[in-house]
């Protein structure tokens, strides 16, 4: 039972709509942008049929032996080879530093197979150019990096540890500083190759990014214990997440990160997260506005959830996203929020045309929660939020809000359809402020009811 709905409403259009279809049908918004015309756009990567074995480079899986430079080795054959697949057999390989991946190879890790990094930060320099919450700069490298690399992937059962939580976690108060500085270089619009970080800093680097590449597929491993993000695609284009799963319990663990990119599958992904299962972005706000490349093209499909988030978008997206198809998903254990559409008036851009249908959550603190005033700080680049569909969504319990709608004073979220979707009890029913057509056609909070009373 709903305790109690509070309904801000300033000029708020409100349709309820008890039809079997919406007043206005959002999909002809997208025309010919469809789940199919984008799987159309995306294939495997072309992997030579070569295959090398990491032992045979002096690798040792005895989670002692340093196999970093087994690793370089390795690599640098199969480059001169034209490319290949890099087996790593069963055991624990420690890895002392990272890994640098080339085009047209494949990293496989067999059943049975575990990649453990080592945590001295000095082994992952030189710095490398990479992105730190939306803003470009040089950084400790990710633990497993690729930068302008065509048909690249990792595949197999195998599982890569971060082994962050006694080490690299212990940066998240030594942070701080380093997080403001690289913002306000971001404002100051700094060059990049100024924005120097690395040594005598603390800015905790991925687990996996993939940088300005194409035809890109990790499939089947498990990542545990990151230092920060597990895996960023950052600017890349035909990308395959597929059937792999996550144990990541530290702070900033978000499971996957598309930004700046286009043509993504994530299929069959089984989320454990300490933050957002998968998060969308587009940069953060002067290096994002300043983007001729935004997120599009994005189909999230039979996935489960567990952790904060499920999907969140933003707060990172000043260049803009659009046309991300949810569909199929369902969860695994508690989130805090289900949808979550995040932005505030520093960031400017967009985000429009996103479908989320046949999604099911349990317990969440929040279902559905749209806003342009996340965290309540910025001025002067107020979002753009519309064309946002949602069919066929199910909740058991919303210990905070079943919907909430908080657009900014200036710029009104518009055009939000909601059509069948039930909750089965929150705490606050519908929360709506600075917003307009607002669509609902079969929404069900708490109890359905029945006949009224009749007065005595």
């Amino acid at each position: 039972m709903i305790k109690s709905i509070f309904i801000s409403i300033i000029s708020l259009m409100l349709i309820l709509n008890v039809n079997s279809s919406f007043a206005i049908n959002p999909v002809n918004v997208l025309a010919k942008v469809t789940v199919e015309s984008i799987l159309d756009n995306i294939s495997e990567p072309i992997i030579p049929n070569k295959t090398f074995l990491i032992t045979k480079f002096g690798g040792v899986g005895d989670s002692k032996t340093d196999n970093k430079i087994a690793f370089q080795k390795a690599i640098k054959v199969i480059k001169k080879n034209g490319g290949g697949k890099l087996i790593v057999p069963k055991g624990i390989f420690l890895v002392n530093g990272p890994i640098h991946l080339i085009s047209n190879i494949d990293l496989h890790l067999e059943d049975g197979a575990l990649l453990r990094f080592g945590s001295n930060p000095e082994d992952y320099l030189p710095v490398v150019k990479t992105s730190w919450e939306g803003t470009f700069i040089y950084n400790y490298s990710p633990f497993i990096y690729a930068y302008n690399c065509t048909n690249v992937s990792i595949t197999g059962k195998g599982v890569i540890d971060g082994e962050a939580s006694q080490t690299w976690l212990q940066w998240v108060e030594k942070e701080k500083s380093d997080r403001q500085l690289s913002r306000d270089m971001n404002h100051r619009r700094i060059p990049i190759d100024q924005r120097i970080f690395g040594n005598g800093h603390y800015l905790r680097p991925q687990l996996i990014q993939f940088y300005n590449c194409r035809n890109v597929k990790v499939e089947g491993i498990k990542m545990e214990d990151s230092p920060f993000w597990c895996l960023h695609l950052l600017k890349c284009e035909n990308v395959i997440v597929r059937a792999v799963s996550y144990d990541a319990q530290n702070l900033n663990n978000d499971g996957v990160d598309p930004e700046y990119s286009r043509n993504v599958l994530i299929e069959d992904v089984k989320f454990n997260n300490h933050d957002d299962n998968i998060a969308i972005k587009a940069g953060r706000d002067d290096d994002g506005r300043a983007s001729d490349v935004l997120t599009e093209n994005i189909v999230i499909r039979n996935c489960s959830f567990q952790g904060k988030p499920a999907i969140a978008i933003g707060s990172e997206m000043s260049a803009g996203v659009q046309n991300i198809f949810i569909q199929d998903c369902t969860h695994t254990g508690k989130l805090m929020r289900g949808i979550y559409l995040k932005s505030n008036p520093n960031r400017g851009g967009f985000i429009r045309n996103v479908f989320v249908k046949n999604v099911d959550f349990g317990e969440v603190l929040d279902c559905l929660y749209i806003s342009t005033t996340y965290h309540n700080e910025g001025e002067g680049h107020v979002s753009d939020i519309s064309n946002i569909y949602f069919e066929n969504v199910r909740c058991k319990k919303a210990t905070g809000t079943g919907i909430v709608i908080q657009g900014f004073k200036d710029k009104y979220i518009r055009d939000i359809y909601f059509k069948n979707i039930i909750i089965n009890w929150a705490k606050n029913g519908i929360s709506m402020e600075n917003a307009e057509n607002i669509v609902m056609s079969n929404v069900l909070i708490g109890d359905l009811a029945t006949e009224p009373v009749r007065p005595k």
